[in-house]
């Protein structure tokens, strides 16, 4: 059965920024853009590298809604989790949000 997860406060994710959470076993990349909140699996389907940050914790490329990974630069939208360039082919895992009381959450 669906549940909401929540994973912050909403005045800790403020527009422009991102942050991953680990929830159930997987790392979840949220971002906040113009004040609407995406959610997908901070996951490179290509290669299983991280999506959000690089190596050395700087954010990754974001482009329009299109999240860049830093080691082979396949992009993923943030919006459904689509795989929208190569070598990215496979689409990574995406999740449905809400703010409920001040409160970001996901459904899993």
């Amino acid at each position: 059965m669906a549940e909401w997860v929540t994973l912050c406060a909403s005045s800790e994710l403020p527009p422009g920024s991102r942050e991953v959470f680990g929830v159930g076993g997987s790392w979840i990349a949220v971002f906040n853009v113009d004040n609407v909140i995406y959610a997908i699996e901070d996951l490179c389907t290509h290669d299983g590298n991280t999506l959000a940050f690089d190596q050395q914790e700087r954010p990754s490329k974001l482009i329009n809604f299109e999240i860049e990974c830093p080691r082979h630069g396949g992009r993923f939208d943030i919006r459904d989790g689509s795989a929208t360039r190569s070598p990215a082919e496979i689409n990574t895992p995406w999740y449905k949000t809400r703010i409920d009381q001040d409160r970001i959450q996901i459904l899993l």
